[in-house]
């Protein structure tokens, strides 16, 4: 990986490091703007730390009140929490607010850590607070400038389709780049949909779309993706508001009502649970309470919205 070669040089300067030491574990807290949001099983690191301690020094910067606050490293910090360790190696950085950010980029880019979702993120989080230019994020993480502006164009995806990625571990920047075009909320979710579960419609779709001028993939969309329908209710002087995405064109009024009684009748059973993000899913067989609803990927039906 290539980085700008002025800001490595100033970045590791020897009057910015201070030499390495142990700091015990109570004085290190981790970075709130750590680009990795999901830092995954720790389990063979912890027993690795456990056994041999923790080999590869984590990068801290010094807080005005004493304490550290991690640049790099919080997977072994927290492996080595977990593994009982009472301080761990340390080198101590001289940066800035800025400076941190950017080092804590380069650190998962290099190690290919970070989701594209992730590295968009951190991307914006240098733009909006720190006011960084996309030439000038760019030679900080040693990035083409066209990378980082497709990069940050990813932020412009719904939370409902960013979500749905997650969910189905979709994580090719090509893919998510191309979702971005098309249409509407609903269509990118039917691509996704349609990708996972390996049909034609969703691929041809999102191939062919990177072959046609601006403007075309629109229609492009609306012809290929399967087509949805939202009926929504808003119960006279109540604040609640009852959402229902039909996939697919209905075949008659009374195939709506039905699933629509089914929907009721599930409801008031207790068969659905109520996520976060306030779509209804249905339990997996022998739950009893929420935070075991079935996986949205399985053959279960097509969950039901409600805000």
């Amino acid at each position: 990986m290539r980085h700008d070669a002025h800001f490595v040089e100033q970045l590791f300067r020897p009057e910015d490091i201070t030499i390495g030491r142990r700091i015990p574990v109570s004085q290190i807290e981790a970075n709130p703007d750590q680009p990795r949001s999901i830092l995954g099983d720790l389990t063979g690191l912890r027993q690795s730390i456990a056994d041999k301690g923790v080999l590869e020094p984590i990068l801290v910067r010094r807080r005005d009140d004493g304490r550290f606050t991690i640049i790099s490293g919080e997977r072994r910090f927290r492996a080595a929490m977990e593994a009982g360790l009472a301080d761990v190696p340390c080198i101590e950085m001289d940066v800035d607010d800025a400076g941190l950010i950017e080092v804590a980029l380069i650190e998962n880019l290099q190690r290919k850590d970070l989701t594209p979702f992730e590295e968009a993120d951190g991307y914006a989080l240098l733009r909006d607070r720190h006011s960084y230019t996309h030439e000038e994020i760019a030679r900080a993480v040693g990035k083409s400038r066209v990378t980082v502006t497709e990069t940050l164009s990813l932020i412009n995806l719904p939370q409902a389709v960013r979500e749905e990625c997650r969910r189905a571990d979709i994580t090719s920047k090509t893919f998510l780049l191309e979702l971005g075009r098309l249409p509407d909320e609903l269509a990118m979710l039917d691509a996704i949909r349609a990708w996972v579960a390996g049909e034609s419609s969703g691929r041809d779709a999102l191939r062919e779309s990177r072959r046609l001028p601006s403007g075309a993939t629109e229609q492009l969309a609306s012809s290929r993706l399967p087509k949805s329908y939202e009926l929504t209710y808003v119960p006279e002087g109540s604040s609640v508001r009852v959402s229902i995405v039909l996939r697919g064109e209905p075949s008659s009024r009374e195939a709506v009502l039905s699933a629509v009684r089914e929907l009721v009748s599930k409801i008031g059973a207790g068969e659905l649970d109520l996520e976060k993000n306030g779509r209804f899913v249905e339990r997996r067989r022998g739950s009893s309470g929420p935070g075991n609803a079935s996986d949205p990927e399985s053959d279960t039906p097509e969950p039901q919205s409600a805000s």
